[in-house]
């Protein structure tokens, strides 16, 4: 610093400030060292559930795009049997989506599956 407010000695040594800093990351490099901590890398617990969460997900979007993509499917087929093109595919394509949007909430346990028996 240009000010002299740094040490007034001798160079080679650092002040008091950064010779305590140093002490004291010392201590915690030792600390963390001695810190019996699992590896992040490692096959823990963690990991299952992290991949466990992957499929859960990968498991939600599939239902979306499949119920959406059939919905498509079977309007366009409509209007190439029919001869009503676009309706087919825009009424067929929402219902997929609603479709797609009610095996979601199923397979997250939003909403119960019915069934024939059920009142």
């Amino acid at each position: 610093m240009a000010d002299g407010t740094r040490g007034k000695g001798n160079r080679k040594e650092p002040p008091d400030d950064e010779a305590a800093l140093s002490a004291r990351l010392q201590r915690l490099g030792k600390r963390l060292a001695q810190a019996d901590r699992p590896s992040e890398n490692g096959s823990g617990p963690r990991q299952t559930a992290d991949l466990s969460a992957i499929a859960r997900g990968f498991r939600l979007s599939t239902e979306l795009v499949a119920g959406v993509l059939v919905g498509a499917a079977i309007g366009w087929l409509l209007d190439r049997w029919l001869g009503i093109s676009p309706w087919g595919l825009i009424v067929f394509l929402l219902l997929g989506f609603a479709a797609g949007v009610l095996n979601v909430m199923r397979a997250a346990g939003i909403v119960r599956d019915r069934h024939l028996n059920d009142q």
